[in-house]
């Protein structure tokens, strides 16, 4: 057991009384006959099949065929969610009031708005035209474009053909996009022809053709390019006038596949089905509180699993999705949320970051604003101080992965907030913390309870068992999944993270491991061996990157750091960036010759 610490001093957000009445968790305390929260996230622990129930109710989830019971066994580890059932999410998505605003987004003339009748004639012009390019139930179509109305549009019509969307970031290098590829082998892949980002051009359409895509589908946003023989331009692969009509597929088909690094170089690849997004909107709607009307914005796009997120917590929820696919530090991007009338904010804390660095926000800009959240990446203290006393609204705390579907920690709209502080586990799941040797802690490891409608139950190019269940310590709740996070118990109840306990690093926000990036470092010439870890800075906030390098004889420490700087960006994300090279002799290994990457995370603090 390691001492506890305390929650930073005072209390930023107390909720008011008709705040918490008002809220959806209310409501559901009411459903669940519970007076408290703590009793409320028991209830839907020990009893998940009425708890999941009552979700798909709330939610209105249609079905072609009702599902014979909640989940058809009691295997944490394949539990059959909603046997028997035929659905297409997209359905669910798209089918209330017709004049309510689906998607607010920049536009010409100020904000741009479509209606969910619009946005539904849309994904049928386009569902129809990837018919006619070859598209079929389970065909797997790749996105790589910023989060616009097309992408939404390409998003749901894919997902309303049955088909299988495959996620890629926008800002990935071409050898990143091509093992994407590799992996899922998609049919199509819709994009744009560059992407445009505090004023910059960047390629899109070039970098698919150098990762070797398939045909491909652009946008045109306006600069001037051919296309390669037998690709279309988005207004070619539409088909005026065609009706919606979700194709009905059982529950459990894959609907996406998102990409999450693992501590090996190739990504894993995370099925997402029809389910999974019960559990995005789940979250939205009770631990961020999003309701019918209000207006959801998250800078994101849909190669992280905040993308498809957002899709789902907004219109499953009857909510409005807003846009914005330039850059988010900006004064222009705070102008935007207060015209969009936003209600529910997400963020990661380098951009909150930068909004007080600069001053781009200040007190009075936000005055639709109800809720902040933030995920990605741990956050800073002071900084989320100054976001809530600047604000005057809660930050939601969120922390889960691709595998969930959302969350797994968070915190409420019903309960105090102190900033950068966890309440809770979330919702229909319950963890415990572990040490190495399979103790209860107060900073341990995380190893999830489950099942719950969201947890991947395979993965297309790994064992799932293996990854998550194979070698976990024994417990008297049942068999534990591995997650892989690190979190602090504190002593007031509330929670914190501590970042990855295995070889994977977070790096503003994007999940990537070790081993990509010491591939990556290793093209540097001088560089003779190469160890990558990331270290939480003293004061908190998101992870840094430290590389520790053997050099050559030849090799001088000033142009390596450069060099390592411009290989990692170039071959991997330009976002990336390196806080410090250190140069050793040599790099501590285990008998097997494994780098031991915790002997140099302790070294280095």
């Amino acid at each position: 057991m390691t001492d506890r610490i305390e929650s930073p001093p005072g209390m930023t957000w107390t909720p008011r009384t008709e705040d918490v009445e008002s809220s959806n968790l209310a409501t559901l305390m009411q459903v669940a006959g519970v007076q408290s929260y703590t009793d409320l996230h028991r209830w839907t622990v020990d009893s998940r099949d009425a708890f999941w129930a009552e979700v798909i109710d709330a939610l209105a989830i249609s079905f072609a065929e009702g599902p014979t019971a909640i989940r058809e066994t009691t295997d944490v580890e394949q539990p059959g969610w909603l046997p028997g059932a035929t659905m297409n999410i997209v359905a669910s998505c798209l089918d209330h009031d017709p004049d309510a605003i689906a998607i607010v987004a920049p536009g010409d003339d100020g904000v741009e708005r479509v209606t969910v009748d619009e946005l539904r004639r849309d994904v049928a012009a386009f569902a129809a035209g990837l018919e006619l390019a070859g598209c079929r139930v389970g065909s797997r179509v790749a996105i790589a474009m910023p989060m616009t109305v097309e992408a939404v549009v390409a998003y749901l019509a894919i997902a309303a053909l049955g088909g299988v969307v495959v996620s890629i970031a926008d800002s990935f290098a071409p050898d990143e996009i091509a093992t994407r590829f590799a992996i899922t082998e998609p049919v199509v892949v819709v994009t744009q022809d560059v992407a445009y980002r505090s004023g910059r051009e960047l390629p899109m359409y070039t970098k698919v053709l150098q990762a070797e895509a398939p045909r491909a589908i652009v946008v045109d946003t306006g600069a001037d390019m051919d296309l390669r023989d037998g690709d279309l331009w988005w207004h070619e692969c539409q088909v005026p006038g065609a009706q919606l009509d979700p194709v009905s597929v059982p529950a459990g088909a894959h609907t996406n596949v998102l990409f999450s690094s693992g501590t090996t170089g190739e990504p894993k690849a995370i099925p997402w089905t029809h389910t999974t997004p019960i559990k995005a909107a789940m979250d939205g709607r009770y631990h961020h509180d999003i309701r019918a009307g209000d207006v959801v914005a998250w800078p994101t796009n849909l190669g992280w699993m905040m993308g498809p997120w957002l899709i789902y917590a907004a219109l499953l929820n009857e909510a409005t999705i807003a846009l914005y696919p330039d850059a988010p530090t900006t004064r222009s991007f705070v102008e935007y949320v207060g015209e969009a009338g936003v209600t529910m904010l997400g963020t990661v804390p380098s951009i909150v970051s930068a909004w007080r660095t600069s001053d781009a926000l200040r007190a009075g800009d936000w005055l639709a604003l109800r809720v902040i959240s933030s995920t990605g990446e741990a956050s800073n203290v002071e900084d989320y101080r100054w976001l809530m006393e600047t604000t005057g609204v809660p930050v939601i705390e969120y922390c889960g992965g691709t595998e969930v579907g959302g969350g797994y920690i968070t915190s409420t709209v019903v309960e105090q907030i102190a900033p950068s502080r966890f309440t809770t586990p979330a919702l229909g799941i319950d963890f415990v913390l572990l040490d190495g040797d399979g103790g209860a802690s107060d900073v341990g490891e995380v190893y999830l309870i489950g099942p719950s409608i969201g947890l991947s139950t395979e993965l297309l190019n790994r064992n799932h068992h293996d990854v998550y269940f194979a070698g976990t310590p024994d417990h008297h709740r049942g068999p534990l999944r591995r997650h892989g996070d690190q979190i602090q118990r504190l002593s007031d109840g509330r929670f914190r993270t501590l970042g990855r306990v295995d070889d994977t690093m977070n790096l503003g926000g994007i999940k990537v491991s070790s081993a990509e990036i010491e591939d990556a470092a290793a093209t540097v010439t001088g560089v003779v061996e190469v160890a990558a870890i990331a270290v939480p800075p003293p004061e908190g906030g998101p992870d840094r990157l430290v590389l520790f390098v053997v050099l050559d004889d030849d090799a001088a420490i000033d142009s390596a750091l450069s060099d390592l700087q411009q290989a990692i960006r170039s071959q991997l994300n330009p976002l990336f960036k390196v806080h410090d090279v250190v140069t050793v002799d040599a790099l501590p290994r285990t008998a097997s010759q494994k780098v031991m990457r915790r002997v140099l995370r302790d070294e280095y603090a």
